[in-house]
């Protein structure tokens, strides 16, 4: 027969020495709680998101900067549409590489946070299952 002692809300029993929380007052566990990070995967994130930023601030400059400012003069050679190049850059390519940047930008973040396992998006059968109960 196996024996019980009882210490306040917790149980232990004496046959397999195998202790019982009552976790009637513990916070709810996270999602993410088992796959905390620790330092060293901190900062290869960190690396790897400066790096991404780095990368599409640099095109985005190129792009603005670089073809609707400095270039204008040698792309205004060339025709785009019915428009000189440069000007078209100066006002819609640069809006167009800018909008395209931002999608670039949610995809591989959203692929590094994963990689990492930081990821929000939220199992949907999961979802399902717990909304079936």
């Amino acid at each position: 027969m196996t024996e019980t002692k009882k210490d306040g809300d917790n149980e232990l029993n004496t046959d397999d020495e195998t202790y019982h929380h009552d976790a009637a007052n513990l916070p709810q566990r996270g999602e993410h709680d088992s796959d905390t990070l620790n330092e060293q995967k901190v900062g290869e994130y960190w690396r790897e998101n400066i790096r991404l930023l780095v990368k599409l601030l640099l095109v985005w400059f190129i792009v603005s900067f670089g073809f609707g400012i400095l270039l204008v003069d040698f792309l205004n050679e060339f025709s785009f549409f019915g428009m000189k190049l440069g000007f078209w850059f100066a006002q819609q390519g640069a809006i167009y590489v800018f909008i395209i940047l931002i999608f670039t930008y949610v995809v591989r973040i959203n692929q590094i946070e994963r990689r990492f396992g930081i990821d929000d998006t939220e199992d949907v059968s999961s979802d399902t299952n717990n909304n079936k109960k």
